[in-house]
């Protein structure tokens, strides 16, 4: 079958014919198949990008034929044609991993606009798939799992970017995997054989950091008893990762903003400067642009940073993919830990699953860490969950906040400022325990909090 081609599943030889003929119509290559059985066969021979199959069928009906997909991890596109009265069952298809469903007696503009939807999503994952498949096994973009949309669509811009020299700004929350996103942008782009050099721009003290960025000359401070080159210099024809960038003093960011203009620097204690030819790659998991209004940051280096803004979504917003990680670093940790004939619980999955993960990814690392090294049998319970995991199964209360809005208007900076306050006032001045309430990371909190000028004398008004 060629890429565009289709898979029409039913029972009912009416019902394939006419949906042949309005997909043929449509400009579709389809083939048809009257049982699960023959489609299975079809399957691992042609390969379709999509299958359209009704649930109820004799034999191997539509979910077996779902789950034999998904088993033989064949990679195609479903979507379900049911009967009004089976919609349950239809949505029971949509976990088990079908795109979408159609009732009914069908309409065929609704389907025509669902297999075009699923056409455009099967590209897009194919796109990813072939674009990994060619990429350094170790950096590439098949070590970002995940087949959210929300995860596809960042891939998708990286794969595009990483063809050309541009600018790159990688926003996200902690642990959601930046720094690997800059690898494989790297390692997908012509400098792939050139130096990928990283630097925390956070976790260098501000006396030092220009001398890290920009290498210093002999003599040009105490200590300096040879010439040195800055981390830019080491990038020269390869990437520079500038991660954290939103903790870069003031005043070195002027002399980024430079490098990236003229593509020039000039060590601490240099007189001339040198020419280089560095793609910049930055991260950071604060709001660049609220600190640019803020004047905490320099709104010209924002502009040349974001020429292509990437926004790594947190584990919250892709929930789906959680199963899928928890496998995947599950089995890297057994293999480290040297413990492989160790277990899980297929009921942990559900806890994973409703556990919001504040520390994203890393979060989930540590935490299947933990599990593993103080287990203490060969199969890992619940029991073996720290206590917030366990937590997540219990239902959820939905807090309302209610407010009234006067005529004359409300300020959103006085609104925050005062949830601020209510939350650090609930939790006696504790701001880890005020930040997780809120729902935002306790950095975030120290942000906001500085932002509005409270300190902790304040919960005394």
């Amino acid at each position: 079958m060629p890429a565009s081609s289709i898979l029409v599943v039913d029972d009912d030889a009416s019902v394939r014919r006419v949906l042949q003929m309005q997909l043929v119509e449509a400009g579709y290559t389809v083939a048809t198949a009257q049982s699960g059985t023959e489609a299975r066969k079809l399957l691992v021979e042609s390969r379709p990008k999509l299958v359209i199959t009704d649930l109820r069928m004799p034999g191997l009906d539509g979910i077996e034929l779902l789950r034999l997909i998904a088993d033989d991890q064949i990679q195609t596109t479903v979507i379900m044609i049911t009967a009004f009265g089976s919609i349950e069952t239809a949505v029971q298809a949509m976990r088990l991993g079908a795109y979408d469903y159609i009732t009914k007696p069908i309409d065929y503009e609704a389907l025509l606009l669902a297999v075009q939807r699923a056409m455009e999503r099967q590209d897009l994952i194919d796109e990813v798939r072939n674009l990994r498949s060619a990429l350094d096994r170790r950096y590439g973009f098949e070590n970002i799992i995940g087949h959210s949309e929300s995860l596809l669509r960042v891939l998708e811009l990286a794969s595009r970017v990483a063809q050309h020299d541009s600018t790159v700004l990688i926003q996200g929350e902690t642990g959601t995997g930046k720094e690997l996103l800059a690898r494989a942008i790297h390692y997908n782009s012509r400098r792939r054989n050139q130096p990928f050099v990283t630097i925390n721009c956070g976790a260098i003290p501000r006396d030092l950091i220009e001398s890290e960025l920009f290498g210093h000359s002999r003599g040009s401070f105490t200590g300096a008893v040879a010439n040195k080159p800055g981390r830019i210099e080491m990038a020269d024809n390869g990437t520079l990762f500038l991660d954290e960038i939103g903790e870069l003093p003031l005043e070195s960011q002027v002399k980024l903003l430079r490098v990236i203009q003229h593509g020039e620097i000039e060590r601490v204690g240099g007189s001339a400067p040198k020419t280089v030819n560095v793609r910049i790659i930055a991260a950071t998991h604060r709001n660049l642009a609220a600190m640019v209004e803020d004047a905490a940051f320099r709104q010209d280096l924002f502009y040349r940073l974001a020429v292509v803004p990437l926004r790594l979504p947190p584990l919250r917003e892709r929930r789906q993919d959680i199963p899928e990680l928890l496998e995947h670093l599950f089995r890297q940790a057994r293999e480290r830990h040297n413990m492989p004939n160790i277990r899980m619980a297929p009921s942990l999955v559900g806890l994973f699953a409703a556990y919001r993960w504040p520390g994203n990814i890393r979060e989930l690392e540590n935490i299947i860490e933990r599990m593993l090294v103080l287990s203490n049998g060969e199969i890992i319970t619940e029991n073996d969950l720290p206590e917030e995991l366990r937590q997540a199964s219990l239902p959820q209360q939905r807090a309302t906040l209610l407010l009234e809005l006067p005529d004359e208007g409300i300020s959103l900076e006085a609104v925050e400022r005062e949830l601020l306050l209510r939350a650090l006032e609930k939790f006696d001045g504790n701001q880890t325990h005020a930040a997780r309430y809120l729902d935002i990371s306790r950095r975030t909190f120290i942000y906001r909090m500085e932002k509005h000028g409270l300190r902790q004398e304040d919960l005394t008004r």
